[in-house]
């Protein structure tokens, strides 16, 4: 590294997405000196495209709720296989038990990622972008961490504070070995965008469908410009089928799919097809002396239920919390970092319980014949709206949906043994090939 004096801040930042743009703006509004650098140049591609409602209120206190409303599709809610005539059936988030915002965007995230990271600098954030941490160090007063550059530049940066928030690169996680594999969920995906899909009539041409197939579950986000996300997320022994170019697998179990085909049979891949692998993980631990992770970082399980950008946006506000408030009362660091983790593992674990189930054929049966007693279905499309931090009498609903899922499991517990045991195949499944580098978030 370069011999120069180091560089000093009061907070460095790692990865420039959702959850690091975000914590950046919210240190630097209380005073303190923040760098955030990001491994990539915006705008750059991502998935996970798809927002909550309850993203609504995280947008307003950052102040980019109309650029948010400017870049995006509204979505209404979420539509799922069903056995009715027309095949679906949609939660609309203007049901949900406790209120939210009607509706959510569809936003393209090189554009939402660059618009957040943007912010960060009107706010006063020291930003940088292609340009890589690489051996972060701690010691008892803070934190050296080098930067590289595209150049091939070095840079020694010291800091009293370091906020993990590389995403899928898991900096952090992969340095200190606390990065796990997931023990019960292992999946690979195809996914590109695509021009001249199908939308769904009227208010909810902005919806994200989803769709199951025998190896996995579909997605179908549509996307300002006229373009749809379209992913196939696979059980990792299925993508290693793979024959020609990844394009044309994705297409090939698209049309092996009526429904869904039925939407993009005239439309045409108008970017790159994607692909990665064995993405599913969490870390042992998520904070320590002078270090804090957020958003993906700490974990990812799958996107199934969009909850990616509000649980890392929202660990990013909680995380700009416990920051502040260490370095201005050290001795309180470690109370502040369980409180975090206990909220982070609350809204990971809700969202998780579904995820492990949904592809389970009780599941399917449930979402597919949807039934309000006790108001259960309100609070199924309040978790789908992403309120799982409040309660209201969403929490009991959702145990008690827990209860009945174990009994229409024993309905057809046959049918259930065998999807089981080929789920827990795939964690010993390894996937490699893949073409997207680790997404930030």
């Amino acid at each position: 590294m370069s011999s120069a004096p180091p560089s000093v801040c009061d907070v460095l930042v790692a990865g420039g997405g959702p959850a690091g743009s975000t914590v950046a703006t919210l240190l630097a509004r209380r005073g303190l000196n923040v760098r955030l650098v990001e491994r990539d140049r915006h705008p750059r591609f991502h998935i996970g495209e798809s927002l909550l409602p309850m993203n609504r209120p995280i947008f307003e206190r950052l102040g980019v709720l109309d650029k948010v409303e400017a870049l995006g599709l509204r979505k209404a809610g979420a539509d799922f296989p069903a056995d009715n005539p027309q095949g679906y059936g949609t939660f609309r988030f203007a049901r949900s038990l406790r209120p939210t915002a009607p509706y959510a965007w569809q936003v393209r995230r090189d554009q939402f990622d660059q618009m957040l990271f943007q912010h960060a600098g009107e706010n006063g954030v020291q930003t940088s972008q292609a340009t890589r941490v690489r051996n972060v160090r701690f010691d008892a007063q803070g934190v050296d961490a080098d930067l590289l550059d595209a150049e091939g530049r070095t840079e020694t940066v010291r800091a009293r504070y370091f906020v993990d928030a590389s995403g899928r690169d898991t900096l952090l996680g992969s340095q200190l070995h606390l990065k796990r594999k997931h023990d019960q969920h292992q999946s690979a995906a195809l996914f590109a965008h695509f021009s001249g899909a199908l939308r769904r009539p009227g208010d909810d041409a902005g919806n994200i469908s989803i769709y199951r197939f025998a190896h996995g579950w579909v997605w179908m986000i549509p996307l300002p410009d006229g373009l749809m996300s379209v992913g196939a997320v696979c059980w990792p022994e299925y993508l290693k089928q793979r024959r020609g170019s990844p394009g044309e697998f994705l297409i090939d179990t698209l049309r092996a799919m009526p429904e869904a085909w039925a939407r993009l049979e005239h439309a045409r891949i108008a970017d790159h097809c994607h692909v990665t692998g064995n993405y599913s993980y969490t870390c042992a631990q998520i904070g320590g002396p002078r270090w804090l992770m957020v958003g993906d970082a700490i974990a990812f399980v799958d996107p199934i239920f969009s909850s990616g950008v509000l649980l890392a946006m929202d660990s990013a506000e909680q995380a700009a919390q416990v920051v502040a408030g260490a370095l201005s009362k050290p001795r309180d660091e470690a109370k502040l970092q369980k409180r975090y983790a206990q909220r982070v593992g609350r809204g990971l674990n809700m969202f998780s319980w579904f995820i492990f189930r949904f592809t389970s054929p009780a599941m399917a049966q449930m979402f597919g014949n949807p039934r309000n007693f006790w108001r259960i279905e309100e609070a199924v499309i309040s978790l789908l709206a992403g309120d799982v931090y409040r309660d209201g009498g969403v929490r009991w609903r959702l145990l008690m949906f827990r209860m009945l899922y174990r009994l229409t499991r024993l309905g057809m517990l046959g049918r259930e043994r065998q999807a089981f045991a080929a789920r827990q195949r795939q964690t010993d499944v390894e996937f490699t090939g893949g073409t997207t580098p680790q997404d930030h978030v």
